[in-house]
Order: structure tokens, then C-alpha cells, then sequence
């Protein structure tokens, strides 16, 4: 008697409780493995996920590797069952690096080679054709290490079908006959099935190579075969569709293509073959358009489009609704944008499908070639192991005291240049008082020799008008009076350049950070904002600080003109708690930091926070923007007074 879903349901739980007490874990597994199995076959899809699970996580735990490749491979075939072909595709990969990981022998050799052949399989049908030609590759050369001849034809067949999709169809016969010649060593059932299977795949390439009588010949051995049609129905209904269309496409006469037809889809009504309709009715009016029934050519064009949407056959829909723009002239504009939006639909998903298989690759491309590696080299590496550890380690010393020695060069020559510039800086300092002085003297001079002489001989001749009271005296005093008021408008302006050089002492050092954010912002078009803590005297920052704050803006604004593809960018610089901080933030593209390399400039960046001892952070996303922070300690730095900050707003405007 059968037993009913819940009580298998009852039965699995009892088991996998019982498993759950054997304390060897490799024997515990295996029946938790089968336990999950028996919930795939009795379609418990919630039960068979948790279960896969569990064994996956005891597996990856235990480090038993055959047992979670399977628990794997159990998942790729359960999401493949249900057309989920990239996380089958992710699941078959990931079975293969488990196997990949077990001892050499010819059975974790086959597990990988049958893992290889599932993920060409899938490649293939998303048209990543390259991949799928490179993963079918690899299980071959396994397959024929271990003179595993069924899955060596199977692997030909495959690289046939994938050179058939890359239209290189005499490459995809080459393959063809080649696996027809691993038939010989397998039993008669067997091999009459793959036989026709060969047979169905090299005439199809003929057809696509337009040798139509070639195809129509081996179509030909194929239908004659009893055997096929009472058991294979469905590949002798195909062939039976493909020998009419061959004499459709290559003879005159046209007697018997119907009756061929008539009896393939005859066939495909008993078994409910809908799928492969949609060709024989496309067939179907092809041959009314041969004979010149063009409105029944369309009436069987449009019942083939019909169910290839139904079926989700998107090859024979696009070949349809191409078969439609030229029969169908009223509505070819319509056939003609459901052609080209499912082509580009088709394409836009292939293509999709091929990147997520090829990150998939990615990850793992490198494990496996050094395992591969490995695995060859063996006995070698065996023989010579204390010679290359013994050499190792003499290397790694050597190299390890060169990057010591090339580390120690790097930071004497960058402190040299470091102080080259701050000597530089305290040059250019020095020119500054040199140009105050000398300016001090132009003032000097300027009041000695003209406003002091101009007021002494003012001064003189007041004294002497002041003893007269006449119209003419009157009139001079007022003229002289004027002349006072020039001396003093004199006075304002040469107040006016000292208050302006005093300026530019106090704030040098920002001066210069507005003169690098200036000369940016004009070659850019970038809108750049800057603000600082009016509090600190900057100038009183330790050279090194400045210059190295100085080039990191520097840099990081170049970054935002190379890279950011931003339109604003904001700088920030304060001291709060002995503690510099610098903020650069724009509204740029952004980037993931979690992958790729450091570009140059940001290395540069931090090498120069690691020398100031203070902490660099880069906060960015695709799309987001990017924030540059940096946290650096400074001592004994001086807090400008707000009474004298006051006093030096007034002085400056003046």
C-alpha cells in the first residue's frame, strides 16, 4: 500500500530525529543527505531547503567536503527543476569547489567533471557561449582521464550544440561525429537513444548550413527506424517536421510535405507535445507561402506565434514575428517593434545572466587553478619540499630586509623633501619680512621726506599768517587749511596698505589654502565652498602639519576634477580638542571602497595622515558622493582672543 504524503512527511521526521543521535558525523550526514532527498521527491520544497541547509552547515563545519558538494548539487537541481538556472548555476559552482577539495581520485575527479558538464549545460542555454565552451572543455579532458565514454559523447554533444549556437556549424558537425565514435563500448538501449539523438543534432546543423538534401537524408535513416517512433515519440515527431521542411526547402516538388506534417503533429496531440507545435505550424505556413495561400501562410504564422508565447519558446517567436513583417505587410510595423523589443529583452537578460556567471567565475577561477596546479606538481613538491622551505625563507628574509631598507630610503628622502619644503616656505617667510621692511622704509621715507616736510612748512607759514587779519591772510590759512586735509587723506591711505600687509601675515597660511581652492575652482567650473574655525591661528600650526594638510586638499581636490564627476565640492578644516579635523565632501558618482585598488592619489593621501599619526576615513557609495575625513593631533596650538579677532575686523575695515 502507498503510503499518503503526511505519513511520509511522519516517517522523514522520525528519521532525521534519529539521525540527529548518531555520533559518528560522517555517517549522520549521509542519512540527513537522503532525508533531505526524500523531501525533494515527495515535492516538500520547505522541508528539503531546511534540511539542505543543515547539512550544508554540518559539512562546511565538519570539513567533509563530498557531503556539502552534494547538498550543493542537491540545491542546483532543485532550483534547475524549477527554471531558477542562475541559483543553480551558484549551486552547481559551488558543488564543484567543494568536490575540488576532497582527495584526488576518480571519483571526486567525475563528481567536478559532472559539476563542470551541469554549469555548461546552463551557460549554454543563457547563450554565454564562450563560458559554456570553457566549463564543457574542462569536464571533458576529466571524463577522458577516466575513460568515462558516456559522459566523454555527452560532452561532444554539447560542444556540438554550443558551436551550432556561435554559427559555426561545420565545427559543431566535427563534434557530432566525434561523439558518435564513444557509442560503440555502450549497451544497445543506450546507445540507439543517443544514436538518434546524434543523428537529430548533425542534421540539424545541416539545415542551418542550408544543405538541405544532406539534412534530408539523415532525417530520412531516422523516421525508417520502427524503433524510434514507439520509443522516442517525441524526437520522431521532430524528425519527422525537420525531413518535410528539407524537402520544402530543397526540391520543386512539393507532394508529401503536408501528409509529413499532418502525421507530426498528430503526434504531438498523443503526447502533448505543445512545445514543438509551434515549429510544425510555422512550418505549415511557409509551405502555403510556397504555394501562394498567403492569408493561410499568416493564419499558421500567428497560431506559431501564439504558442511559442504560450510555451515562453522565444527563438521560434523571434523567427515567427520576423516570417510575419514580410508576409503581413498591413501590420508589419507592429511585428516589426515586437521583433526588435523581445530581441533586445532576450539580449538584455542573456546578457545579465552571462555577467552574474562570470562574477560567479571570478571568485573562484584562482582556487582552482592553483589546486589544479598543485594537484600535477605533487610528487615534486614531496621531493624538494625542505629545499624550497629552506629557499623560502632565505628569499623572504632577503626581501623582507629590502623592503625594510627601501622603507627606511623612502622616509629619509620624503622627510628631505619635507624639510626642503618647509625651509622653502620659511624662505619665502623670510622674503615676506624682508618685503615688510622694506616697505616699513618706503613709509618711513615717504612720511620724513613728505608729509613731515609738507606739515613743517605749513606749520611755518601758519605762524607767520597768524599775525595777520587781512583778506589775502584769511584766504592762504584756508588754502593751507586744505593742504592739511591732503596730508591727512595721505595719512588714510598709508594706514590703509599697513593695515593690508598686517592681514596678510596673519592669515598666510589660509591665504594660501583660498589661493589653491581659487585657482581649482576657475580651471574646474567647480563650485568649491571653504570655511575654517576663525578661533585658530593657523599660522601657528607646525610646518610639517601645514604643508602636509596643504597637499592633502591638494590632492583630494584633484580627485574630485579627475574622478568625482561632481559639480560642488565643500571644505571644512576646525581644531577641537588638540584635534585637527578636515572634511572634503562632493556630490560626485561616488565609488564602492569595499572593491578595486587605492588609486594613486589616495594612497598619497594616506601615507601622509599615517606620517602626521592621525586617522584617515573615505565614506562614499556608488552613486552618493564621497567624504574625505581627516582626524590629525595637534599640540600647543594657539586660540586667537574673540576681543582681539574683534579688534582685527575693525582694523581690516578700516
Amino acid at each position: 500500500m502507498e503510503l499518503s504524503i503526511k505519513e511520509r512527511r511522519s516517517f522523514l521526521e522520525e528519521a532525521e530525529n534519529m539521525s540527529l543521535q548518531i555520533t559518528n558525523i560522517t555517517q549522520r550526514l549521509d542519512y540527513l543527505s537522503r532525508i533531505s532527498l526524500a523531501y525533494k521527491k515527495i515535492k516538500d520544497s520547505s522541508s528539503f531547503r531546511t534540511m539542505n541547509l543543515k547539512v550544508q552547515q554540518l559539512s562546511q563545519k565538519a570539513k567533509i567536503y563530498k557531503n556539502l558538494g552534494e547538498s550543493h548539487w542537491d540545491l542546483a537541481s532543485f532550483f534547475r527543476d524549477y527554471g531558477v538556472l542562475d541559483s543553480a548555476y551558484y549551486h552547481f559552482r559551488a558543488a564543484y569547489r567543494s568536490f575540488d577539495r576532497m582527495p584526488v581520485d576518480s571519483t571526486s575527479q567525475s563528481l567536478r567533471g559532472r559539476m563542470l558538464y551541469s554549469m555548461g549545460n546552463i551557460q549554454d542555454s543563457y547563450k554565454d557561449y564562450l563560458g559554456a565552451e570553457l566549463s564543457i572543455a574542462q569536464a571533458l579532458m576529466i571524463f577522458q582521464e577516466l575513460d568515462d565514454n558516456l559522459r566523454v559523447y555527452n560532452c561532444y554533444n554539447v560542444l556540438g550544440v554550443i558551436a551550432n549556437g556561435m554559427d559555426n556549424n561545420k565545427k559543431s558537425i566535427e563534434y557530432y561525429e566525434k561523439a558518435m565514435g564513444y557509442l560503440d563500448d555502450l549497451n544497445s538501449e543506450l546507445k540507439n537513444r543517443l544514436s538518434w539523438q546524434n543523428q537529430n543534432n548533425l542534421s540539424a546543423s545541416l539545415m542551418s548550413m542550408e544543405d538541405y538534401p544532406a539534412a534530408k537524408n539523415v532525417y530520412y535513416q531516422l523516421i525508417k527506424d520502427k524503433k524510434l517512433q514507439s520509443e522516442a515519440p517525441k524526437l520522431y515527431s521532430q524528425a519527422l517536421a525537420s525531413y518535410a521542411y528539407c524537402i520544402l526547402k530543397g526540391e520543386n516538388n512539393l507532394d508529401g510535405v503536408s501528409g509529413y506534417l499532418d502525421m507530426a503533429s498528430k503526434i504531438n496531440d498523443s503526447i502533448g507535445n505543445l512545445y514543438n507545435q509551434a515549429r510544425i505550424n510555422q512550418y505549415y505556413g511557409e509551405l502555403m507561402m510556397a504555394q501562394g495561400d498567403t492569408a493561410q501562410a499568416i493564419q499558421y504564422a500567428r497560431q506559431s506565434r501564439n504558442i511559442a508565447q504560450e510555451t515562453s519558446n522565444n527563438d521560434r517567436l523571434l523567427e515567427i514575428l520576423r516570417l510575419l513583417t514580410q508576409w503581413d505587410s498591413d501590420n508589419a510595423v507592429a511585428y516589426s517593434n515586437a521583433y526588435y523589443t523581445l530581441n533586445e529583452n532576450i539580449k538584455e537578460e542573456e546578457r545579465a545572466k552571462r555577467d552574474k556567471f562570470a562574477r560567479i567565475r571570478l571568485e573562484t577561477d584562482e582556487v582552482i587553478e592553483e589546486n589544479k596546479f598543485l594537484t600535477r606538481q605533487r610528487q615534486l613538491w614531496i621531493a624538494a619540499a625542505m629545499a624550497l622551505i629552506l629557499m623560502g625563507i632565505a628569499t623572504m628574509i632577503i626581501v623582507t630586509q629590502r623592503i625594510h631598507n627601501n622603507r627606511l630610503k623612502f622616509k629619509q628622502k620624503q622627510q628631505e623633501s619635507n624639510q626642503e619644503i618647509y625651509n622653502l616656505m620659511l624662505s619665502q617667510q623670510g622674503k615676506l619680512k624682508e618685503g615688510k621692511q622694506l616697505e616699513q622704509k618706503r613709509i618711513s621715507e615717504e612720511l620724513h621726506d613728505g608729509i613731515l616736510g609738507q606739515m613743517l612748512g605749513i606749520r611755518l607759514i601758519l605762524s607767520g599768517l597768524n599775525e595777520k587779519g587781512d583778506p589775502s591772510a584769511v584766504e592762504k590759512r584756508a588754502d593751507f587749511i586744505e593742504k592739511l586735509r591732503e596730508v591727512e587723506e595721505e595719512i588714510r591711505t598709508i594706514s590703509h596698505e599697513l593695515s593690508n600687509a598686517s592681514y596678510q601675515k596673519f592669515y598666510n597660511f589660509i591665504v594660501s589654502l583660498e589661493d589653491l581652492i581659487d585657482d581649482i575652482r576657475k580651471s574646474s567650473k567647480i563650485s568649491i565652498g571653504f570655511e575654517y574655525s576663525s578661533k585658530v591661528d593657523w599660522d601657528s600650526l607646525q610646518g610639517d602639519i601645514k604643508i602636509n594638510i596643504y597637499r592633502i586638499v591638494q590632492e583630494s581636490l584633484q580627485n574630485c576634477v579627475k574622478h568625482a564627476k561632481c559639480n560642488k565640492v565643500q571644505v571644512d578644516m576646525m581644531v577641537d580638542d588638540d584635534m585637527l579635523e578636515l572634511r572634503i565632501t562632493d556630490n560626485g558618482i561616488g565609488f564602492d571602497t569595499n572593491k578595486g585598488k587605492k588609486g594613486i592619489g589616495l594612497r598619497n593621501v594616506t601615507s601622509r595622515v599615517q606620517k602626521l599619526k592621525g586617522t584617515l576615513k573615505v565614506d562614499s557609495n556608488n552613486g552618493n558622493g564621497t567624504q574625505v575625513l581627516v582626524q590629525i593631533p595637534v599640540e600647543s596650538v594657539v586660540f586667537n582672543d574673540e576681543k582681539q579677532i574683534e579688534k582685527t575686523k575693525q582694523v581690516l575695515n578700516v
